[in-house]
């Protein structure tokens, strides 16, 4: 019923069925960390953490609003 390693279901009504056997304990959910190198996870979150800093730190005040600008353009031309 799942697709690939690990991955819920695409249609809503498989998607429900899924979910409803997963919190009764009729199917087994796969951990999603299962594989992943414990360290590896730490040092990757500690990088995440210091690179939106970092980079904001680089940047002009122009740089960032033009940036500022074209996401809030972005935003405005989904909806």
């Amino acid at each position: 019923m799942t697709i690939g390693k690990g991955k819920r279901p695409r249609d809503t009504n498989q998607l429900a069925k899924f979910i409803v056997d997963a919190t009764t304990g009729q199917i087994d959910v796969p951990d999603p960390d299962t594989g992943k190198n414990p360290s590896a996870r730490k040092f990757g979150a500690i990088g995440g953490k210091k690179g939106g800093a970092a980079r904001a730190k680089k940047l002009s005040p122009a740089e960032r609003k033009a940036i500022a600008q074209k996401a809030a353009a972005a935003r405005w031309r989904k909806s």
